[in-house]
C-alpha cells in the first residue's frame, strides 16, 4: 500500500476533504483535521508495522491504520446518488472498491479510501507531539527489520509462535496469512511453545519470517477478501500462498489441518511441521 502511495500521492498537494465516517478520525475533530490538512503537501510516507503515516510540509502527520478492510485507491470519481462512481470502466468497479468514506482531493487526482467494515483510525498530529498518539505507542520492531538478537529476545515468549508473531506489541506487521505461511515454510507447528524453538529452528524461522513478507510486498499483498491495490486490483501474494486455505501439503500431500488459536485459524500440515 505505502509503495503504492509513493508513486502517486507522494509531493501532492491536499486540495479539500470528503467524509461521511467522521467517526474514523479519532484525533482532533474532523473540522480541525479538515482544516490542517487543506494546503498541505505531502513529503513523505513510511510505515510502521501495519500503520501508513504521512508527514506533511506543515510540520503535521497524517496516521491511518487500515485495520481489517481499509485500502486506499487513487484515480477519479463522481458523485451520484448511489455515492461515489468511478469514471470510466476497469478495476475500480471491483465491488471492494465501492465502500469509499474518506477522499482526499489532491492537485494530482483524487485520493480514497474504501473501508467494508468502518474499522479503520485514522488521526492527525503535531510532529512534535506524535509521542502522544496511543496508535503509535507500543508497536514492536518491524518484522522486516528485526534483528536475530531482538528475534531471539521475543522468541522466550511462553505463548504459542503463531500468536507470538502475529503479537504487535512483540513485531509490527505479521497477519494471519502471512504467519501461517511464514511457519509451513520453517516447517514449525503453530501450536508449538515460542520458547520450545532450537538456536536452529530461530534462524530459519526469521528467513522465512523476512522471506514471506518480501515476497508478499513485492506481489502487493492478499487479496483473499476486502484489500486491492491503489489501481483498484487484487493483489497477487494469495495466488501462491502454500497452506493457508489449502485442503493438502504441497509437500507430503497429506490434510491440511485447520484449527483455533487465540480467535484466528492457523491452517497447517501436522506431518510436516513439528
Amino acid at each position: 500500500m505505502v509503495s503504492g502511495l509513493r508513486k502517486t500521492a507522494l509531493k501532492a498537494v491536499i486540495l479539500d476533504i470528503w467524509s461521511d465516517s467522521k467517526k474514523n478520525i479519532k484525533h482532533p475533530s474532523f473540522a480541525d483535521f479538515k482544516k490542517a490538512l487543506i494546503g498541505a503537501r505531502i513529503l513523505r510516507i513510511e510505515r510502521r508495522g501495519k500503520l501508513i503515516l504521512f508527514y506533511l510540509s506543515n510540520k503535521k502527520v497524517l496516521l491511518v491504520h487500515p485495520k481489517m478492510s481499509g485500502h486506499f485507491l487513487f484515480g477519479k470519481w463522481e458523485r451520484t446518488e448511489d455515492g461515489w462512481k468511478p469514471q470510466g470502466q476497469g478495476a475500480m468497479e471491483d465491488p471492494m472498491n465501492r465502500f469509499i468514506h474518506l477522499i482526499f482531493f489532491l492537485d494530482k487526482g483524487m485520493l480514497a479510501f474504501s473501508d467494508l467494515r468502518k474499522f479503520a483510525r485514522i488521526e492527525l498530529w503535531d510532529k512534535s507531539e506524535l509521542g502522544k498518539a496511543e496508535i503509535l505507542k507500543g508497536i514492536g520492531p518491524d518484522a522486516l527489520k528485526i534483528t536475530f538478537k531482538e528475534f531471539e529476545e521475543i522468541l522466550k515468549n511462553k505463548r504459542k509462535i503463531k500468536q507470538v508473531l502475529m503479537d504487535q506489541k512483540l513485531i509490527a506487521g505479521i497477519g494471519n496469512i502471512y504467519s501461517d505461511e511464514i511457519l509451513f515454510m520453517a516447517k514449525i507447528n503453530p501450536f508449538r511453545a515460542a520458547n520450545s524453538l532450537k538456536p536452529k529452528e530461530k534462524k530459519v524461522l526469521l528467513g522465512a519470517l523476512k522471506k514471506v513478507l518480501e515476497k508478499g510486498v513485492e506481489l502487493s499483498g492478499s487479496s483473499i477478501s476486502d484489500f486491492r491495490k491503489l489501481d483498484g486490483r487484487r493483489g497477487g501474494f494469495q495466488d501462491i500462498v502454500s497452506v493457508y486455505q489449502k485442503k493438502e501439503c504441497e509437500n507430503c500431500g497429506g490434510p491440511i489441518t485447520r484449527r483455533k488459536l487465540g480467535g484466528r485459524t492457523a491452517h497447517f500440515c501436522e506431518k510436516c511441521q513439528k
